[in-house]
């Protein structure tokens, strides 16, 4: 048996009668050599009653003096105590553990949430004798109702960027700023400096937070309000919390919960009208414009249009998913999951035991894995190695990914030479249709299709992407051609107005002075 002790949040009026109980009698018991009472730490206000009790334990400070982070420290602990758990005393019988920590030992007790999970499988037994928690201590010191909501987290557990785990899980969801906070591990000036970080991506630097120190404690217990930007520049120990007031609507920042309800009431039938008519066909083209626009903002590497470029192409990704789900289909949160779990299964070099030497093998796998998701009787997988490449791609970057995929299979020349040698032979033929007596439009487009096909080989054997750089000569025509506009406007002359050699000039001027 393993008997968890809350000790209160640090008065010893917040220790309950039972603890006190099984306080005195594990203290008895451990003097009889039959058990062993334990305290995660010393270092707490209620221990001092201990001491005036008399009372026999032991402590856990050793492993804080050794330990070299939390996550190695509270398993050093755990191990200690199902240790002592699997202990039997001279006459054969088990010998029982008590184990105090400071509050309760349900809330913000990691060393505690280990040990009952581990117990379980251990066929050890475990009980919970309860006391007033920082929780209660720390939200009346600011005289705040956890009736009005509030969400207790684990200052450590926060990032001021969004995180996945080694497993492929989140780190810490999202702060709701719109109920109050309670943060516990604020023990430090780093915890602090951390905690200020994460809380500033949702919060104004100038937000009121309360600074709680010895939350419960008589003639200690103290609140400091201070704006969120001086949090690590105030004293703080391992007594401290902080509260975080819910923020106005005025003041909360919108994200990705508020665009989707922004979408739901745009198409509830009180809504917009022009949005309620929409269907997954008419937004077809918003997509593809959104896309290029996208695209746009990046060739211009303009990070302040390219992030409000991506919200347009994120409002397309909501609105089809609010669709599916009028229809019952499917829901945003189904399109992030599944793509949430697609990620993590064909990333195993990162979220399992797979080793990659590089991007490339990366890449293998991701193939591999794709075809291993599918069976043969399954619809979604491509009978021909051609199959899935969409139907709407542009060409060039259509004709890219087809030359990608046959060369899997070793359809593909031995040298670059062989490259280069073709790229002659398609252009000859294409030369030969255009200077025959009567050109043959069809077969023109034919040569002039293989040329650039071509191309797109001679594009992939120097690792260039084709598109990329079709769009790169189009920038420079497009800034050379502008150039020559200004020059005739500067000489109040129209376009039409210079003749070709007078272009030519300001062509190469426009080169020479890029």
């Amino acid at each position: 048996m393993i008997t968890f002790i809350g000790l209160g949040a640090g008065s010893i009026e917040t220790l309950s009668r039972g603890a006190e109980c099984a306080l005195r009698d594990a203290s008895q018991q451990s003097l009889e050599r039959k058990g062993f009472l334990l305290l995660r730490t010393a270092i707490h206000p209620s221990v001092a009653a201990l001491v005036d009790w008399n009372l026999k334990y032991e402590t856990c400070d050793s492993f804080y003096q050794n330990g070299t982070d939390f996550a190695s420290l509270y398993a050093h602990i755990a191990d200690h105590v199902l240790e002592l758990a699997q202990r039997v005393g001279p006459d054969g019988s088990p010998l029982s553990v008590w184990f105090a920590v400071p509050g309760h030992p349900l809330f913000a007790e990691e060393s505690v949430r280990q040990i009952r999970e581990r117990a379980v499988a251990l066929g050890i037994e475990t009980r919970i004798i309860a006391s007033g928690s920082f929780v209660e201590a720390a939200l009346s010191a600011v005289g705040v109702s956890l009736g009005d909501g509030c969400d207790i987290r684990d200052a450590l557990a926060l990032s001021p960027v969004d995180r996945i785990d080694a497993q492929g899980f989140p780190v810490a969801a999202r702060i709701d700023t719109g109920r109050g906070l309670l943060l516990y591990q604020v023990f430090d000036t780093a915890a602090a400096s951390q905690t200020k970080l994460a809380l500033m991506r949702d919060y104004p630097d100038d937000w009121e937070v309360a600074a709680i120190h010895a939350a419960g404690v008589p003639d200690q217990e103290s609140v400091r309000w201070l704006p969120l930007f001086r949090l690590d520049r105030e004293p703080v120990d391992h007594l401290t919390s902080v509260f975080v007031p819910p923020l106005p609507p005025t003041l909360r920042r919108s994200g990705f919960t508020e665009l989707t309800g922004l979408m739901a009431r745009l198409r509830a039938p009180d809504g917009c009208p022009w949005d309620r008519e929409q269907t997954h066909a008419t937004l077809r083209k918003y997509f593809i414009e959104e896309t290029y626009e996208v695209l746009e903002a990046i060739d211009a590497d303009d990070s302040e249009l390219l992030c409000e470029e991506l919200g347009d192409a994120l409002l397309q990704v909501v609105f089809h998913a609010q669709l599916a789900s009028e229809e019952g289909v499917f829901t945003i949160d189904d399109v992030c999951a599944g793509i949430v779990e697609k990620l993590v299964r064909r990333h195993p070099h990162v979220f399992g035991t797979v080793d990659v030497a590089d991007s490339a093998e990366v890449l293998r796998n991701w193939e591999q894995i794709k075809r291993a998701e599918k069976t043969e009787n399954e619809a979604g997988w491509r009978p021909s190695l051609l199959d899935g490449i969409p139907k709407g791609l542009p060409a060039l970057m259509a004709a890219m990914e087809v030359s990608k995929r046959v060369v899997k299979v070793g359809f593909e020349w031995e040298q670059f030479a062989d490259v280069l040698a073709k790229l002659d032979e398609e252009t000859a033929e294409l030369k030969a249709e255009l200077a025959a007596t009567e050109p043959d439009k069809t077969k023109i487009a034919s040569e002039l299709g293989d040329l650039l096909f071509t191309i797109v080989q001679v594009a992939r054997w120097q690792k260039v992407d084709p598109e990329d750089a079709l769009r790169g000569m189009l920038r420079r025509f497009g800034d050379r051609f502008r150039f020559i506009e200004r020059r005739a406007a500067e000489q109040q002359r129209a376009l039409t107005e210079l003749s070709l050699p007078e272009m030519d000039a300001l062509w190469e001027e426009a080169k020479k002075a890029r």
